[in-house]
């Protein structure tokens, strides 16, 4: 089998050391060329070339959500062709790895890298769904390009702290749960629109649901975790279904302390609920509408302003190595 390893040398959970002796245990199992990215976008393009390409069999991304993000982006951007492209490996190497834990890897990059060698031996694999999206970006109403998401998306409030996270990280912090929550705090401080929210979700052949400040889509669950805590924002979400969204209508002080304490609390059961919460499930095509630009995010990468964004949820999308 001829494999490309894709490898983020910031990841990170792994050090040089590390990312040398996973790229052996794998080179001794598989014809491996192993490529380190070295710029926003390399990982998609390492993808699509493999993709395009005759002879290369899978595709092992060693890096966090972005990376992965990446790759996908890359194989499928002549579209989904699971029986005919390369399938993707994935060992976790950021700091949250949902993606590869939501398919019941190990988080740890070396447990990982053995569970992957234990499935090629064994032939394991699934298909999964993924979602797309596509919309206007900014002030300007500039169709933005249709991108693949592996495990969620947002607009609006949660976008907004990955934006603050990706800025303090430009500034040399580390990316660690604390980070998270004090962005957190520091965007319910400054949020204009918790009170009067700006989204619409518009689907054919039914009501739209106004009003909503946030709105987060799951193509899976859980959502994130917290360290070893999976939160869960849609608990029905899966890879086998269609795309599930959560939107909150209010973020007043009480409304936030209540959803923090229930998506702290949540199970693969019991996700936010009540009269500001609505949950959808197992959506193909729906549409997030804003009146005014909101912040918009991807598998955790913030992408700047939408004031419109277009989902399709895509059963059977890509073949996994698990």
């Amino acid at each position: 089998m001829r494999a490309l390893l894709v490898v983020n040398p910031a990841a990170t959970t792994t050090s040089a050391r590390t990312r040398d002796v996973l790229i052996h245990a794998l080179a001794s199992e598989m014809k491996l060329e192993a490529v380190t990215t070295e710029y926003r976008g390399h990982a998609r393009d390492l993808g699509r070339q493999a993709a395009e390409s005759k002879d290369i069999e899978l595709v092992v991304a060693l890096g966090g959500d972005g990376t992965v993000n990446e790759v996908v982006n890359g194989l499928l951007h002549h579209g989904p062709r699971p029986d005919a492209l390369p399938g993707l490996a994935v060992v976790p190497g950021g700091s949250t790895n949902v993606f590869a834990r939501a398919l019941g890897l190990p988080n740890d990059p070396v447990e990982a890298t053995g569970a992957l060698l234990d499935a090629l031996r064994s032939g394991s694999q699934r298909t999964v769904g993924l979602g797309l999206a596509a919309g206007t970006e900014g002030t300007e109403d500039e169709a933005a390009p249709a991108r693949w998401f592996t495990f969620c998306a947002g607009l609006g409030f949660d976008a907004s702290v990955i934006g603050r996270v990706e800025r303090e990280r430009e500034r040399g912090k580390r990316s660690t749960h604390a980070l998270y929550v004090r962005q957190m705090l520091r965007q319910f401080l400054d949020e204009p629109n918790r009170r009067h929210g700006t989204i619409t979700l518009e689907q054919p052949g039914e009501d739209p649901l106004s009003d909503l400040v946030l709105a987060i889509v799951c193509n899976t669950s859980p959502w994130t975790y917290l360290g070893n805590r999976p939160v869960y924002a849609s608990p029905q979400a899966s890879f086998d279904a269609g795309l599930d969204v959560l939107g909150l209508s209010k973020l007043s002080t009480p409304a936030v302390a209540r959803y923090a304490t229930q998506l702290l609390t949540s199970t693969p059961e019991r996700g936010p609920h009540g009269k500001h919460a609505a949950t959808l499930h197992d959506l193909t095509d729906f549409t997030l509408q804003s009146k005014v630009p909101l912040p918009f995010q991807m598998d955790g990468d913030h992408l700047g302003l939408r004031t419109s964004v277009t989902f399709t949820g895509v059963r059977r999308a890509l073949r996994v190595i698990v």
